[in-house]
């Protein structure tokens, strides 16, 4: 892997910790969840043979602290950071940007605030739940993550977020009855409610509220949970994740989970919107909106490879298929497409969370 260049930028609130590799047009890349710029490290290097590839860790994660930890975190905000590192990066020429979960979020905003220093965006599965037709059911769910957190403490709260992410369908009683420690997974950059989840998914209101005053570092795992086989940057990584997890799902998973987006805009500019999802996500909640989305404008969405977590499951495939989606022309209109491509009915379906039996193929 390429050795990126490090800068950091002086923002309203916080300094952003930035990495930058390769030359062309600029493509910056938004992570989602606690990941960070590291989220990007599988497809940086690829991309960065046709591109200057920027990706930063977001206000309040990892390396980019803020001036006042309790802050308010709103996308908005978050967007006119990715904002301000466009008129650094690119100052004359319009950029390319891609965002996941979370900062796909922050990706749709920054479009549609900023079109004309937006040549194109590609925005995977971005949980902008409250465009949906059930909208008040994913409120109720944050309340949940919320109530555990304060109650219970974070992975409990993790664990009642994770099972809200899932397709509908029959329920383990055995994994629901299951300690949430049980089901932890090896690395835990990989969590839904993690990195590559959606990073807004569902959190407390107050990190400082967990149970029985305990601090939110003291609430997070500890480093000898992990893996001892681990190598140092990814043991590093997941510290981070882990450490930056109380704020996360305590400060953006409640604002980001509420943001609703300028459809109408949105739609206007749906020319250089690309919507896209994890082909093994169908039917779970942060593929929804996206489907929801598509179906809207009138585009096709984009298959990727994997699930919400593509990026890190699938990188090399991932990569190409950012690739590919960067660089083809405009959107078409929805209709029967080849390939990575849904037909309007499967959208349709989706969007609305109908089993795949019940998904119309006209």
């Amino acid at each position: 892997m390429t050795s990126p260049t490090i800068g950091h930028l002086r923002v309203d609130g916080a300094t952003l910790h930035y990495e930058v590799r390769g030359e062309g047009p600029l493509l910056l890349l938004i992570p989602g969840g606690t990941g960070g710029a590291a989220s990007f490290d599988g497809v940086a290097d690829d991309l960065a043979t046709g591109y200057t590839v920027a990706s930063y860790d977001p206000r309040g994660l990892s390396r980019s602290p803020l001036d006042d930890p309790e802050a308010e975190q709103r996308v908005e905000r978050h967007a006119d950071d990715a904002f301000r590192l466009l008129e650094l990066l690119s100052p004359d020429a319009p950029a390319r940007v891609a965002g996941c979960s979370s900062g796909a979020i922050v990706a749709l905003h920054l479009l549609a605030t900023h079109p004309e220093r937006i040549e194109r965006v590609v925005a995977h599965e971005p949980p902008v739940v409250e465009v949906l037709p059930d909208a008040a059911e994913h409120r109720a769910l944050l309340a949940r993550v919320r109530d555990t957190f304060h109650r219970e403490g974070l992975m409990p709260a993790a664990a009642v977020f994770a099972a809200g992410l899932r397709r509908p369908g029959p329920v383990d009683p055995a994994a629901s009855a299951a300690p949430a420690h049980a089901v932890a997974p090896a690395d835990p950059a990989d969590t839904p409610a993690a990195s590559a989840a959606p990073a807004h998914a569902v959190a407390p209101a107050d990190p400082a509220d967990t149970p029985a005053g305990a601090s939110a570092s003291a609430d997070a795992p500890k480093a000898a949970e992990l893996p001892p086989e681990l190598p140092p940057e990814a043991a590093a990584r997941v510290q981070r994740t882990m450490a930056d997890m109380p704020y996360f799902l305590g400060r953006i998973v409640p604002s980001f989970m509420a943001y609703t987006p300028d459809v109408d805009r949105l739609r206007a500019l749906s020319d250089r919107l690309v919507l896209a999802a994890g082909a093994d996500s169908a039917g779970e909640l942060p593929y929804r909106p996206a489907a929801f989305l598509a179906e809207r404008f009138g585009t096709p969405l984009v298959h990727f490879p994997g699930g919400h977590t593509g990026l890190s499951t699938h990188p090399a495939e991932f990569g190409e298929r950012l690739r590919g989606a960067l660089e083809t022309g405009p959107p078409e209109r929805a209709g029967r497409q080849p390939g990575s491509f849904l037909q309007p009915g499967f959208v349709a379906a989706t969007a609305t969370g109908a089993p795949r039996g019940s998904m119309s193929t006209t």
